[in-house]
């Protein structure tokens, strides 16, 4: 037996899907820093970390829909609909703080996921149908609402613009908010009893109505949420690109269902964690600044990232029926 510890210990470790994850980033910046070593310079980390920092407050939302057994596809749409709707607001209004515009953002986000979750809980319309529905209908209010122009640079506020730049304590702004998300779900996800009533949502919603868990309410907590995070990564977004275009956040729900998948979360729901999301976040920043390194053309820049996203989806799968299996086993013997 104790010859036998230590390899039963790297076994338990490896199926943690955090600890895989950094293993993998490891053995990934290898060939990359021999091809580029500047990629691990200060200003380069820095890069990536300010470009994850938007699809991780996103990621997080979709993170808590997923948890609870659904799904969230009209994300970039939120985004672009709030962020043209604080890029409009800061073009007429300059003098508007980008604070204010922040939570201005955050509330059309949240009435936007509320509508999602009204729908999901009590039109009992399932997630991927609402969703699929709210995808179109938000996008297409963003090109009624900017009549199909654009908002550009130099008709927004130099103060507005500058906010996701500036830094404290040589941390921009847009970092400092990405890790107040990250805590406070964190917190959240872990310590709240909403929190774990969304864990037992997802997990055996029949067993959560016996201990009276009111799934509905969790439903739409998690689609608030989740638009709420949407909105304010609109208004961080517009500021952050200095523009505000109709077509802002295109497909990424993608980005934000691949880092929960990679970070371990279930896709039926029930098992994950936000930390999990954050290096799923962390690993697709990384793959996304690392290829055009490697001299790799745009096209198979995407393909690269859905055969990310395919095979974090078979590990996922895999994972879940030997855990069945497992479980399936202790219960016969």
């Amino acid at each position: 037996m104790p010859e036998r510890a230590p390899s039963s210990l790297l076994k338990k470790a490896l199926e943690r899907r955090e600890l895989t994850l950094m293993l993998l980033l490891m053995v990934l910046l290898v060939p990359i820093t021999i091809r580029s070593p500047q990629f691990l310079s200060g200003e380069n980390i820095n890069r990536i970390l300010n470009d994850m920092a938007i699809l991780s407050i996103v990621a997080i939302g979709e993170f808590l829909v997923i948890l609870s057994n659904g799904i969230d596809l009209s994300v970039g749409s939120i985004i672009a609909f709030t962020g043209m709707a604080c890029g409009m607001i800061n073009e007429s209004y300059a003098s508007v703080p980008p604070f204010v515009l922040l939570l201005v953002g955050m509330g059309i986000g949240l009435l936007m996921g509320l509508f999602n979750g009204v729908l999901v809980a009590y039109g009992k319309i399932p997630p991927i149908i609402t969703t699929l529905g709210t995808v179109n209908i938000y996008r297409g209010l963003t090109f009624v609402l900017s009549k199909g122009t654009w908002v550009t640079a130099h008709e927004m506020s130099p103060s507005y613009i500058g906010f996701p730049r500036t830094t404290f304590l040589g941390i921009s702004y847009l970092l400092w908010i990405a890790f107040v998300v990250i805590a406070v779900f964190y917190y959240f996800s872990r310590f709240t009893r909403t929190g774990r009533e969304v864990y037992a949502i997802g997990g055996n919603p029949t067993a959560a109505k016996f201990v009276g868990v009111n799934e509905n309410r969790v439903r739409v907590v998690v689609f608030l949420i989740s638009g709420t995070l949407c909105g304010l990564a609109g208004a961080l977004w517009t500021a952050r690109y200095a523009s505000a275009v109709n077509e802002m956040a295109t497909g990424f729900e993608m980005q934000a269902v691949a880092a929960c998948v990679l970070g371990g979360v279930n896709f039926s729901g029930g098992a994950g964690g936000i930390i999990g999301v954050v290096l799923g976040t962390l690993f697709l920043g990384v793959v996304t600044n690392a290829l055009p390194v490697v001299y790799l053309s745009v096209f198979w820049q995407t393909f690269v990232q859905g055969l990310i996203i395919l095979v974090a989806l078979a590990l996922n799968t895999l994972s879940d029926q030997r855990k069945s299996a497992k479980l399936l086993a202790q219960r016969r013997g």
